[in-house]
């Protein structure tokens, strides 16, 4: 079967004429893009979606945590398939962790404050070697 069979391709030229308008779309706009193009082109977006998911957690859902939560969270999901596509983008990782930690942090959901940290110390020491 077709890689492509399952690319909505309506789907991925709305997304890049949404990107490439006069003017910067808003932030929600931007994630619908990048989430459909990361699916096409994953080394070019993944650092877009997930640098775009933190922020729009922070200014769109600061008053709604469990929806922060749920975007750091996708943030860190992609920022996962990119450092294992590309392993030098470990800072990106490492960013999309340490805002997921500090939004579970705000939650008080220490445990998992714990494993995020964890794995921030692990990467910070991988990346040393």
């Amino acid at each position: 079967m077709n890689p492509s069979a399952h690319i909505n391709h309506h789907a991925v030229l709305r997304a890049r004429v949404a990107l490439l308008g006069s003017e910067k779309p808003p932030i929600a706009e931007r994630v619908a893009a990048y989430r459909v193009l990361a699916q096409v082109s994953p080394l070019a977006y993944l650092p877009l979606l997930a640098v775009a998911l933190c922020k729009y957690a922070r200014r769109e859902f600061a008053d709604r945590p469990d929806i922060a939560l749920a975007l750091h969270t996708e943030s860190v999901v992609a920022a996962r398939r990119m450092c294992a596509l590309e392993p030098e983008r470990v800072e990106l990782l490492v960013h999309s962790l340490t805002l997921h930690g500090e939004q579970l942090a705000r939650m008080d959901r220490q445990e998992e404050v714990r494993l995020v940290e964890k794995e921030l110390a692990d990467l910070l020491q991988a990346d040393q070697r």
